[in-house]
């Protein structure tokens, strides 16, 4: 009994040796979970045997356990690498069209030959569907998809409104406004420019022009008119917010609005005013200052936002358009709560998906299949879902990885004790063996 004894402690001390000297050789896998052997005495008894007198039958390894503990982050430069700080996995998947998931807390991804983000594997990285707000459309494992990036460029925006506000001068010199013509300086006095787009994306310059008028009547003599042109081309007012408010065509044609100030300098109605100009492409009051095969009925609304008439310069105080030429993809951004927006040289983005994320109700209970990832099974319980920095999920940091979550100093030291237990062990084999050989060499 006493050899079966000392080969259970040999068997335990070499158990213990090959999980330290794992634990020690993935020092730096990214992602890597440390282990921890755990032992139990052999005790085997039957109903008349005296307890107290029995020695025990050796140890056994009742289990190998996963230390699922926090590991420290190293920053990178990627904007791919993933990491959790908290509870949680990232979830992945072998292939775009296969429901079985594996976990992992290893998040060096990159994109493969079709731009889908996946780990070092080829696992694709499963996400969420998302609304164009960014909000989740569906928080469940069984939605989750490959995300591929878009290398086509951001789709154009043509612009419907300008939001302008500005203060003009009380002190200008009023003009004949029926002489208006833009071509002429002396027949306004002042203007402020916008680069607008149509719906293929083009730009435009759209010129809007003041005009302080001579002919204001007596009570109201802060009157100014303004007009507006696109790349040249003379725009028709056609539907301000007050309609008695249009001026009637200057000799060049043109119809514009009046902007009517009190004594204090302030609009005269309430803010802001609306003006909306003939269609770019009509006949009438703007032919042909798109070109050929954009939206030929684009209307564009000027909206005049607090404007002033102080006794002070010209000055435009914001000047702000809606529209939004052709995009190239110039980056891609991961929030904390694993939203993925791509990012365009027009200044717009795009929500992709969002980053699924999974926990167990037991996390020591998944399998481990390696590559530093694991299936759920049994003991672990089913995965629950949810999104990053949310509830009891761990928030994502991007451009960073979770390193080995293994203190070195501590391995070698039970490197240390495995080795004096296996050698303790091996003694106790050999008092055995010289023992029976002592018993055999009896006569």
């Amino acid at each position: 009994m006493s050899f079966n004894i000392a080969l259970s402690g040999i068997a335990a001390a070499t158990k213990d040796l090959n999980v330290t000297a794992n634990n020690i050789a993935n020092v730096n896998t990214i992602g890597f979970k440390e282990s921890r052997a755990e032992f139990a005495d052999v005790y085997a008894s039957s109903l008349f045997t005296n307890s107290k007198t029995k020695s025990g039958d050796g140890v056994t390894t009742a289990q190998v356990a996963q230390q699922f503990h926090q590991g420290s982050l190293a920053f990178t430069n990627n904007a791919l690498d993933l990491a959790i700080t908290g509870p949680g996995f990232f979830v992945t998947s072998g292939s775009l069209e296969s429901s079985d998931l594996t976990f992992t807390r290893a998040g060096a991804f990159k994109l493969n030959n079709e731009n889908f983000i996946v780990d070092s594997n080829g696992n694709y990285l499963q996400t969420y569907p998302v609304n164009t707000d960014g909000s989740s459309a569906a928080i469940n494992l069984t939605t989750t998809s490959g995300l591929q990036i878009p290398e086509t460029a951001g789709i154009p925006q043509m612009t419907s409104q300008v939001a302008m506000s500005m203060n003009l001068p009380a002190t200008a010199t009023p003009l004949t406004v029926a002489d208006f013509d833009l071509n002429d300086t002396s027949t306004y006095n002042h203007s402020t420019s916008v680069t607008t787009y149509d719906s293929l994306g083009q730009s435009h310059v759209q010129t809007t022009y003041f005009v302080k008028d001579d002919t204001a009547p007596a009570t109201n003599p802060n009157r100014w008119v303004s007009f507006t042109a696109m790349d040249g081309t003379g725009l028709n007012a056609v539907a301000p917010t007050d309609a008695a408010t249009l001026v009637a065509p200057t000799t060049a044609g043109q119809v514009g609005t009046y902007i009517n100030f009190d004594s204090s300098g302030t609009y005269v109605t309430p803010s802001p005013i609306d003006v909306t100009y003939q269609p770019l492409g009509s006949v009438t009051g703007g032919a042909d200052a798109i070109g050929a095969g954009a939206d030929q009925a684009q209307v564009v609304t000027l909206r005049f936002e607090n404007p002033t008439q102080y006794s002070s310069g010209f000055e435009v105080t914001s000047l702000e358009q809606d529209g939004l030429t052709v995009g190239r993809l110039t980056g891609v951004e991961i929030g904390p709560d694993g939203l993925v927006k791509a990012t365009y040289s027009n200044g717009s983005s795009e929500p992709l998906g969002r980053v699924a994320m999974a926990r167990f109700a037991n996390e020591q209970g998944l399998t481990q299949i390696g590559n530093t990832s694991w299936k759920q099974s049994l003991d672990s319980g089913e995965p629950l879902p949810g999104e990053g920095d949310t509830g009891t999920f761990g928030t994502i940091n991007s451009a960073a990885l979770e390193q080995a979550n293994v203190d070195l100093t501590t391995e070698l030291v039970d490197l240390i004790t495995a080795q004096r237990n296996f050698q303790a062990n091996s003694r106790a084999l050999e008092v055995n063996q010289t023992l029976s050989q002592t018993i055999l060499q009896i006569r």
